[in-house]
């Protein structure tokens, strides 16, 4: 959790743990806040399993827990989702909505997209105006033992290797704040 506050203050030059927690800001940054510590601590004995090299504790399924407890914390006020092109998607609750599936296909995936920008607008979802943000994720060189290559190898973790290459557009973490 340290390290989260750190990269949060570093890169809005905000003490976290100083936002009011009565605002907006401050309800949903302590819900996600708390959203991480319940998944890193209830999955703690995963974690720290001796003499177990691959505990199928993976990122994106990290993601998907942080999100859903996030979820019950804040109801109806906010989402989060990690999702993907949708030829990249491994577990169906992560397939991108029509909004996601736009922007991915014309914005993110597009030559002329500077890379890491995220893209963010006023949009509806679930029937309701929104204000949604799109941030891309690239695949690290950590993520191609399952994402990487020969395309079609079935990884540690069952599924077939997409042949990604470092710097590929991997994700995207989906963030909609209703209005």
């Amino acid at each position: 959790m340290e390290q989260a506050l750190k990269i949060y203050q570093e890169n809005t030059k905000t003490d976290p743990l100083l936002i009011d927690t009565s605002s907006r800001h401050g309800r949903l940054l302590r819900a996600q806040m708390d959203a991480i510590a319940e998944v890193m601590d209830s999955n703690q004995k995963t974690i720290n399993q001796p003499g177990v090299g691959f505990k199928a504790f993976i990122p994106a399924t990290f993601g998907r827990l942080v999100n859903e407890a996030f979820a019950k914390r804040v109801g109806s006020e906010a989402e989060m989702k990690i999702t993907a092109p949708l030829d990249l998607v491994r577990n169906r609750k992560a397939r991108p909505d029509d909004w996601e599936t736009e922007v991915i296909r014309d914005k993110l995936l597009t030559a002329s997209w500077p890379k890491g920008q995220l893209f963010a607008t006023v949009a509806t979802s679930r029937g309701r105006p929104a204000f949604r943000v799109a941030v891309p994720e690239y695949y690290a060189a950590s993520c191609l033992s399952c994402h990487g290559g020969p395309k079609g190898q079935i990884d540690v973790t069952g599924y077939p290797k997409e042949g990604a290459n470092e710097g590929d557009l991997g994700g995207v973490m989906s963030i909609t704040l209703y209005r």
